[in-house]
């Protein structure tokens, strides 16, 4: 566990340490512990936090807003609470924090860009008031790819997070503020958003859990999504415990939204797929593998070996077709969707990557994207009979082919930005 211990040399009496890769994280369980055995405050923790990543800008610029004031008054409410024996749930005190992609009353709100998306009439996104009404202590606004167009979260508009592991690489994006945030210890859960890839992507690269949950099954009201048909959000934890426990809250069902409301809230109890008898069947596309590098290789088949040895899973070789035509696919359907909400008077405001992805969505036939849903279409019927053969199957493959992405470009590279269709 890391160690919280006076310091002389600030105001606050918490330090939390986070430079070693190894007990680099606190989680919610250690936090709401301390908490109820009068060890620490929430306000103890948050006041820490505060003066740890005002102090240290490779923690700052992975946060693009922070209100000291609002995030006190959360700490000193959740603190009371604590003292009178009456915490909301096993969230609250916990200090967490929200991607630039979703709305919080009282902040802006730029999608990791100079553009202004702050909600004219204010509001919170349902997740994340749930996230609040449970107790959780939000740091401030997380640094994201500019309007999550790419994966690494090279960002020259913003400031560019380097990743806690090794500052030579990118942390991944396009939710890389929030990926720093837990991977450098400083929140145990973290709010993201994946269209293609940007809660999964920077939880690989920084040694993360991340979870995309089904589309529409967490409502994001009132906010809009720029990519309607693909974009999710979803927690990142430093460990599967905290993944699920952020879920559950996050997923909780808005009556107000016609999609959401379909879902039974987050079930805490077995489901009967994962009775004893149920199959224990993994899915596997070999060319996913054998696309990796060594090392995420040698990460996979130790992983497939333990399922399959300790666990008594059993590995079923799959297909499936089509996949250059649905990656051509999924960049046409959501460069479309992000471009059709995106004025071209606001593109010359955009760096030059962007520019260029934008004008390209813009300039999609109708035909084309109708194409690209037909593909869609295609590929789920397909996935609907894989699962109808082999019922309660999990599909497994690296999450990355690679462990990591180097800044090649150095400094010159985080000013300007980058753009590598060969990696992204």
């Amino acid at each position: 566990m890391l160690s919280i211990e006076p310091i002389e040399e600030t105001t606050s009496n918490i330090s939390i340490k986070s430079q070693s890769t190894s007990n680099r994280h606190y989680s919610a369980a250690y936090f709401t512990s301390a908490y109820k055995a009068g060890k620490l405050t929430p306000t103890e923790v948050i006041t820490g936090l505060l003066d740890q990543i005002s102090a240290e800008k490779r923690h700052s610029v992975a946060f693009l807003q922070i209100i000291p004031e609002n995030v006190l008054a959360a700490a000193e409410a959740s603190t009371a609470r604590y003292k009178s024996g009456k915490p909301l749930s096993l969230l609250d005190g916990v200090p967490v924090a929200v991607k630039d992609e979703a709305d919080l009353d009282g902040y802006e709100k730029s999608l990791g860009s100079s553009i202004d998306y702050t909600r004219k009439n204010g509001g919170t996104s349902w997740c994340i008031k749930k996230w609040e009404d449970a107790g959780a202590i939000i740091i401030g606004i997380t640094n994201m790819h500019e309007l999550g167009l790419d994966t690494t979260n090279n960002n020259p508009v913003k400031g560019t997070p380097l990743n806690p592991h090794n500052p030579s690489y990118y942390t991944g994006g396009s939710s890389g503020g929030s990926a720093y945030a837990v991977a450098s210890g400083l929140v145990p859960i973290a709010h993201g958003a994946d269209g293609g890839g940007s809660i999964r992507i920077p939880a690989a690269y920084c040694g993360l859990y991340g979870l995309k949950p089904t589309h529409g099954r967490v409502s994001i009201l009132p906010t809009k999504s720029l990519a309607t048909s693909n974009g999710v959000m979803g927690p990142l934890a430093s460990n599967m415990a905290d993944l699920e426990l952020a879920y559950r809250i996050l997923a909780t069902p808005d009556p107000s939204n016609p999609t959401s409301s379909l879902f039974n809230p987050p079930s805490s109890s077995p489901s009967p797929s994962s009775k004893p008898n149920r199959p224990k069947t993994l899915g596997i596309y070999n060319p996913w593998f054998s696309a990796s590098s060594p090392e995420v290789l040698s990460a996979c088949n130790a992983a497939l070996d333990h399922y399959t040895s300790s666990l008594s899973y059993r590995l079923i070789p799959i297909h499936l077709p089509h996949l250059h035509s649905a990656q051509l696919a999924h960049a046409l359907t959501i460069l479309s969707e992000i471009s059709s909400g995106t004025p071209a008077s606001l593109l010359p405001s955009l760096s030059a990557a962007n520019k260029i992805l934008l004008s390209v969505g813009a300039l999609t036939p109708a035909t084309d994207f109708l194409l690209a849903q037909k593909m869609r279409a295609l590929l789920m019927s397909h996935l609907a009979w894989l699962w109808n053969e082999y019922p309660g199957m999990l599909i497994v493959s690296p999450t990355t082919p690679n462990a990591g992405w180097r800044i090649g470009g150095g400094d010159g590279e985080l000013k300007y930005g980058v753009s590598d269709a060969d990696m992204s």
